[in-house]
């Protein structure tokens, strides 16, 4: 069973969805006593940095997703504001992060206007070292992005890159901890590897 977090700032139902049609069963809950019971945890996010941090808190979701993640060490995957919200704080907003990877969210700055904000369409990955998310993924993956920020890692987490203008880091992994900025229930063929991959391999 995959648990889905509910914080009321994502369209949850496309990955319950894309987790279907791999079979694996799911359930979407803002409940924190559901989550304590929890085996492997997505949590997704769109919008802004603050806002998706204040509704962890405001639902009761911070503390058991940090028992769940640093203690209990159960695989967790954020997707798109949600891998964010595992970073120490964004250039978005005042709020602190999970603070679980040791980076900093940005934001995209051109001058070139060739390169717009948000960087919205597909994009290839290159992966920066062995991992079972990427296990057995079809060649040259790419993935669907929309965002305005993006994680700067600080550590060795960094998991893959992705070029927009400069070569930015577009998913993380530390232990039992992993981020995705791409949307991989968007992804077609490539995001349903990868959330296999989550669902089977960790």
């Amino acid at each position: 069973m995959i648990t889905i977090v509910d914080y009321k700032v994502g369209n949850l139902g496309s990955i319950q969805n894309m987790l279907k049609k791999i079979g694996a069963s799911s359930e979407i809950t803002s409940d924190p006593v559901k989550l304590e019971s929890a085996e492997k945890i997505i949590l997704p996010g769109v919008g802004a940095f603050d806002s998706g941090i204040e509704s962890l808190k405001k639902y009761n979701l911070w503390d058991v997703l940090n028992e769940k993640a640093l203690v209990e060490k159960k695989p967790i995957l954020g997707i798109c504001l949600g891998s964010q919200l595992l970073c120490q704080g964004s250039e978005e907003g005042k709020q602190k992060g999970l603070g679980w990877i040791d980076a900093k969210v940005r934001r995209f700055n051109f001058n070139d206007r060739n390169f717009k904000v948000p960087h919205i369409g597909w994009n290839y990955t290159n992966l920066q070292k062995k991992s079972k998310l990427f296990k057995e993924m079809y060649e040259e993956p790419k993935f669907y992005f929309v965002h305005s920020y993006y994680m700067d890692v600080n550590d060795d987490s960094g998991l893959t890159q992705t070029n927009y203008n400069f070569d930015f880091d577009s998913a993380v992994e530390k232990d039992n901890i992993l981020g995705v900025q791409f949307h991989p229930e968007k992804s077609h063929k490539f995001g349903m590897k990868l959330l296999e991959n989550f669902v089977r391999e960790y």
